[in-house]
């Protein structure tokens, strides 16, 4: 028996049932919008096709052609995050900047992500992740304020933004949720020790592979104990990651096992990846290298580095602070949507 075709996004019945959920993104955009205004943002537009997607090992970017007016032709890649670009504004001088970005990620799509999305994404020179944080709070209560809701509202729990946020150190949470000292299994930044990860992780109740990495086990220990006890009643913001997990983020100061990073979760769901930004080119690119050849060992490939943008950093980024949150599924939190297609004006085609 042939399954029939499925309705379209765009037929009267199904789209009349989004509309009140589109009106509402519609009010949460105009109002985040007139919040960064008043608070000295310059809204910037980047391009979303990138020499480098982004350089996150497990995520998997869209490739295109580039064809030139001579013939030439090259590789381009649709942006994971418009992140390289903005900071590059960020060097060049602009202090205080947001966008609104289109953003691709493939082989995504479940009721929280989807191949296509939107990512709010801003930076503020001269100041630490701190103040991020409390962007984060008044952001949140701007959007539940503009869609005419009173809590956060996700797969039946709530959260109220009108509370102080929960603030909670990654390690603390790690002891909290899952027994586990993690600094104790990384006393070497560079080296943490997996199999001291894996034996208190067999503690928790958690069996590693043989071939487990501390980042893969750390990943398990996060997914199955820590994130959903994350954000219910008020919004948690888990901070202060091993430096192992850095990414773009720089050294905690007196604490050489810390990175400057945080992650904000309501209801169990990840909503925004927070960093105080690294500025050392020298370091950036070891970091590029390093997640580079996992990339290669795991997937076989791997995205080339950004020249321009480290020759941005090594003209000189400021002391800066930068944040992405998931535009769509802050929508689905303040309409208690359970879709991320059902905030969307239509989905990406399915294959």
């Amino acid at each position: 028996m042939i399954d029939p075709p499925p309705i379209p996004s765009w037929r009267p019945d199904r789209l009349s049932r989004r509309l009140p959920l589109l009106a509402a993104r519609g009010r949460i955009l105009r109002a985040l919008r007139r919040w960064f205004d008043d608070a000295g943002f310059v809204e910037v537009e980047t391009p979303a096709l990138q020499v480098s997607p982004g350089m996150e090992v497990h995520l998997k970017a869209f490739a295109t052609e580039i064809e030139a007016p001579d013939g030439r032709h090259g590789r381009l890649y649709l942006h994971t995050s418009p992140e390289f670009a903005m900071k590059k504004l960020l060097a060049g001088g602009v202090p205080l900047l947001f966008q609104l970005a289109r953003v691709w990620r493939n082989g995504e799509r479940s009721d929280r992500h989807h191949p296509e999305f939107t990512m709010l994404e801003w930076y503020r020179a001269e100041a630490g992740y701190e103040s991020l944080m409390d962007d984060c709070e008044a952001l949140l209560r701007a959007a539940l304020a503009a869609s005419g809701g009173s809590l956060l509202r996700w797969q039946g729990a709530t959260s109220d933004p009108a509370r102080p946020f929960e603030r909670l150190a990654v390690a603390e949470a790690f002891q909290r949720y899952a027994g586990i000292d993690l600094l104790a299994t990384a006393p070497d930044p560079q080296a943490p020790d997996a199999a001291a990860l894996a034996r208190g992780a067999v503690r928790a109740g958690i069996r590693p592979r043989p071939s487990d990495t501390w980042e893969d086990i750390f990943f398990r220990v996060m997914l199955e104990h820590i994130e959903p006890r994350l954000g219910f009643g008020r919004p948690t913001i888990l901070y202060d990651y091993p430096v192992s997990m850095a990414a773009l983020s720089r050294p905690k100061p007196g604490d050489p096992r810390l990175a400057e990073r945080f992650e904000l979760y309501v209801c169990g769901l990840e909503l925004a990846n927070a960093f105080g930004e690294l500025t050392d080119a020298a370091v950036q690119r070891r970091r590029f290298e390093a997640d580079m050849a996992m990339r290669r060992a795991l997937y076989g490939e791997a995205y080339p580095v950004d020249e321009d943008f480290l020759a941005a950093l090594e003209h000189g980024l400021p002391p800066s602070a930068g944040i992405a949150l998931g535009f769509d599924r802050l929508v689905m939190l303040a309409t208690g949507a359970t879709r991320i297609e059902d905030v969307l004006w239509l989905p990406v085609a399915a294959p």
